[in-house]
This record gives structure tokens, C-alpha cells and sequence, in this order.
């Protein structure tokens, strides 16, 4: 026999809007002694409340959305592992979507979403994303982006790093260990985020007084796969450089391969420095050199604010820039 919140009142012999009240965490007027009957009785029934039903009164579903662009980018899961604590803490759940980078995808999930009638959404935008999009005009509840920002888009809040600056301090690295043809492997510079790195890379050579070199910059997207293709089209149309700096780690290490394939070691003849600092960072051989980005707490933050969001707190800090830190291993000299 299924058991009911009916049931529950009865074994605990307090009415239904107490067992209620316990369920939905209002309990503040309950003494501390029927509460914990109540959960104890639940406990032994192995009583599961129907969410549904809970949402109808409190308007509420205990259900956040995340939407990743990207799940093969090892950035991304890190990331999700700190929304998914942060949520968890406060009692809530998560449904996670993964876009790859497909505006259409992207603009299903939201709407999917709402239908769901999750509680806020935390949102990691498509490379590709540049605008507003009708879905988002559609949503009524809280929203917060991390990682990417999208211009021009209000949002109720954002948790970012200083990627301007942390592309800035590494290519002012590589410039001090005497590398002057640095080529920079980007991402698709539709994106607030790649604008901002390369914008870093340029004032690096700027307040070095060092010019960059010609055709410097390669555009494409966040994939190891870019980075192993336009590695190779610099050798085999021998382009003379002696470093990249690479949008991200999945890019760099795109770059190792072909690298490794030509029989040109890293870093002897090639400097590379990625950005992320994704765990096989640390374990390709030589250690990549790279900007650290704080996913886990990018992710934990991001959960925080949401929370504080949907509950209407007052005095919530909304913007949260984060720090990046250069990470120097046998990657570069």
C-alpha cells in the first residue's frame, strides 16, 4: 500500500497541514519535538512526497536547470559538480542539459524547462550565443549565467573570471621567457569571453612594447580537434613561430598531438600555454602550462545565488568576476 502524507498524520496523531508543514520546511511554529516525530515516522514509513502536489501549494518545485554548452569539455562537469553540492545543500535537485553549442538545442531546453516549472536556471551560453534569444523572453523565473557572458543580455545575475587579465599575466609570461612569435589559437570570437582573452593577448604586447607578428591570431572553436588542425597547417605551411597561446586547454592539447607528431618537442622548440586548467592539464607530459578558472566554485556560486534569488533576499551581490591564476608547468620554458 503507497503511503500517504494521509497516513503520516495518522501514525503521528497530528493533522495533515503539520505533516505539511514539516515536508515543505515551514515548521518554524512547531515545536522541535513533533517535528522530529514527524520526519521519523516518514523515515520508517520510507515516505517519498509528491513534489508536484508540494509545488501547487508552495508555488515551488525544488528543481534548478543547468544548461552546459558543452559535456565533453571537461571544464564543464567540473563546473556542474559545484552547482549540483550547492544545490543539494539546500535541498534541491538538478536537471542538466547539454546544448553542444546548438542555438536550437539550446532554445528547446529552456523552453523544456519551464515547462518543468524548475524553480531558476543556471546558464552556460552556446559560443554561438550573441543575443537574446524568444526563449529567454518567455522565462519568468530567475536566471544567472556563468562563464560566458552574453552582451547585451540581462540577466538577474552572473558569476565570471577576469579572462581579459588572465590571458593578459600569460602572454606577459611567455613574452618574459623571451617568446616573440606567439601565435594565438582562439575560440570563436562571436563570444564575449574569446573577445576578452584576445583583448588580453593584445595589451600583453602592448605595454611589453612588443609588437605581435602578422596573421597572429587563428579563430575557430573550443576543441582539441581545432587546435591539432590549425597546429599542423602552421608546420606543414611552415610558419615560423615559437609559442601558443591557446583559447583553452582542449585546444593546447589538440596542439601537443600534432606537435608530437611532427617530432617537435614541447618545450624546447614550442611554448604552450592554455586556459581552463582542466585536469589532464596536469597529467599530458610535459605538464601544461595554462590559466586556472575556479569551475568547482564558479559552480558552487552560481548555485548560492540562484537560491538567494528565488527566495527574494535582499542585498544579494549579483556580479561575481573571479580570479584566474597562471599555472606554470614544463610546457613552456
Amino acid at each position: 500500500m503507497k503511503v500517504t502524507i494521509k497516513h503520516i498524520a495518522e501514525l503521528t496523531g497530528v493533522s495533515i497541514a503539520t505533516v505539511s508543514k514539516v515536508i515543505n520546511h515551514k515548521d518554524e511554529k512547531i515545536s522541535h519535538q513533533t517535528r522530529d516525530r514527524v520526519l521519523e515516522v516518514i523515515k520508517e514509513q520510507g515516505y517519498i512526497p509528491n513534489r508536484v502536489a508540494s509545488s501547487m501549494v508552495t508555488k515551488r518545485t525544488k528543481t534548478l536547470g543547468l544548461m552546459i554548452p558543452d559535456i565533453t569539455n571537461p571544464f564543464f562537469p567540473e563546473l556542474a559538480r559545484g552547482v549540483e553540492d550547492g544545490a543539494n545543500e539546500m535541498g534541491y535537485t538538478l536537471i542538466l542539459c547539454n546544448s553542444d553549442n546548438d542555438l536550437q538545442k539550446e532554445e528547446s531546453y529552456l523552453e523544456m524547462l519551464q515547462e518543468k516549472m524548475v524553480d531558476g536556471i543556471i546558464f552556460t551560453a552556446s559560443s554561438r550565443r550573441t543575443t537574446m534569444s524568444p526563449a529567454f523572453l518567455r522565462l519568468n523565473i530567475p536566471v544567472v549565467s556563468v562563464d560566458r557572458e552574453i552582451e547585451g543580455l540581462k540577466l538577474e545575475g552572473k558569476i565570471t573570471v577576469d579572462n581579459e587579465k588572465g590571458a593578459f599575466e600569460a602572454v606577459c609570461y611567455l613574452l618574459d621567457q623571451g617568446y616573440r612569435k606567439i601565435y594565438h589559437i582562439s575560440g570563436p570570437l562571436l563570444s564575449k569571453t574569446a573577445k576578452d582573452r584576445y583583448a588580453g593577448f593584445l595589451r600583453a604586447h602592448k605595454e611589453k612594447g612588443i609588437l605581435p607578428i602578422e596573421d597572429h591570431l587563428i579563430e575557430g572553436n573550443y576543441t582539441s580537434i581545432l587546435g591539432y588542425e590549425h597546429t599542423i597547417g602552421l608546420i606543414e605551411n611552415h610558419v615560423d613561430f615559437d609559442s601558443l597561446f591557446c583559447g583553452n586547454d582542449l585546444i593546447a592539447l589538440g596542439a601537443y598531438k600534432a606537435l608530437h607528431e611532427k617530432n617537435i618537442r614541447i618545450p624546447e622548440d614550442i611554448g604552450i600555454i592554455g586556459f581552463d586548467d582542466i585536469y589532464m592539464a596536469e597529467i599530458v607530459s610535459p605538464g601544461l602550462t595554462t590559466v586556472r578558472q575556479p569551475s568547482y566554485i564558479m559552480g558552487y556560486k552560481a548555485a548560492e545565488m540562484i537560491l538567494d534569488l528565488i527566495k527574494h533576499k535582499d542585498g544579494i551581490q549579483k556580479e561575481w568576476v573571479l580570479e584566474t591564476k597562471l599555472m606554470v608547468r614544463g610546457s613552456t620554458k
